[in-house]
């Protein structure tokens, strides 16, 4: 009760300095939820550089109003309210990227399935997902905290319109009440339970079925491990037969910003065939992205050199490769990894 009491003493404290304009005392309020608000922002914004920079906006905008926290709500209801809205106005004004052109010398894909829609989607490092997927939750959230992180979830968020998109998160994703969410939104608590059941049919259309598909391996397991491997051997030595032998029937490919999406294992091969034709050859640094395995895709060169041209992340399920989604090069130093190798 006494370590209780103190630790009142010592954030009540925090709270009068921060008030007085005491930026450090600001920081160390707020730094516990800086990584689950950068999420959020990813969440809602579909774009690792969009995410960063409205958590910037978040953390500028409370400490320029923190003067006007009265407590009614937690901090943390607070700081979501700040960086929902950020958001919202990130997403009402934003001219998204545009979709890029295909651009690999040498190569011709063959004729997409489809054009995607969300050529502005961008990977997350699971360096920065430690202490911001793990936090406790109301009995309110409706999805785990790794799926809601996933490359899949978070496209399908994105084609969803914003003010959906916001009270989906903040209820089922997140566990607010439906009370919080209306006043976090300015909104009624009858607006916000209709636009959820919109957004709850939308993206239950929006998102692949998954009811008949086999877990992934848990992370960092042996059978996880071993598809990995698998994967790394056959695109490494440019093995089409084995690269296809792990892929589902459905596998589904993207690559954004370019809009190509290939659907189906016929297809997907097709295109990796291209790739292999070519007389690419790569060597793969494994890194993670979403909870699912990725890696640095290098190039080898007549010098020796290894060029990095971009990121896999690879979908799983059962010791299967359900979906494969590569992102260019520019992505690389999010995840520690160079522009390029030396020779081995």
């Amino acid at each position: 009760m006494r370590e209780e009491g103190d630790a009142r003493v010592v954030a009540g404290d925090l709270m009068s300095r921060a008030r007085a304009g005491d930026g450090e005392a600001f920081r160390e309020l707020t730094e516990p939820y800086r990584r689950e608000l950068q999420v959020h922002c990813y969440r809602m914004l579909g774009s690792f550089q969009d995410a960063e920079d409205a958590l910037q906006d978040t953390l500028l905008a409370a400490w320029q109003g923190f003067g006007g926290f009265q407590g009614r709500a937690s901090l943390r209801t607070w700081l979501y309210r700040i960086a929902t809205n950020r958001c919202l106005n990130a997403r009402r004004s934003a001219s998204r990227r545009p979709a890029k052109e295909w651009d690999v010398p040498k190569v011709e894909p063959p004729e997409p399935t489809r054009l995607g829609e969300v050529v502005w989607l961008e990977p997350f490092p699971d360096a920065l997902l430690e202490g911001a997927i793990d936090v406790p939750l109301s009995p309110e959230a409706r999805y785990e905290q790794t799926e809601a992180i996933s490359l899949a979830f978070v496209t399908a968020l994105q084609v969803l319109p914003p003010r959906q998109l916001a009270v989906l998160i903040l209820r089922d994703v997140l566990g607010f009440h439906t009370g919080e969410v209306a006043d976090m939104l300015d909104s009624s608590v009858e607006s916000v339970k209709s636009a959820l059941k919109r957004a709850r049919a939308s993206l239950q259309h929006r998102r692949p079925t998954t009811d008949d598909r086999e877990p992934p391996p848990a992370c960092g397991s042996r059978s996880e491990h071993a598809i990995v491997a698998k994967f790394v051997r056959a695109w490494e030595s440019a093995d089409l037969d084995a690269l296809v032998a792990l892929l589902t029937d459905d596998v589904f490919m993207s690559m954004p910003p370019m809009p190509l999406e290939y659907q189906g294992r016929d297809v997907v091969a097709r295109f990796c065939a291209s790739i292999f034709r070519a007389g690419r050859r790569f060597d793969l640094i494994p890194t993670r992205a979403n909870g699912q395995p990725a890696f640095g895709a290098y190039l080898r060169a007549p010098t020796g050199i290894r060029h990095g041209t971009g990121l896999y992340v690879l979908t799983l399920t059962g010791d299967r490769i359900c979906a494969m989604t590569r992102f260019d090069n520019s992505v690389l130093p999010w995840f520690g990894l160079p522009r390029s190798l030396p020779r081995p």
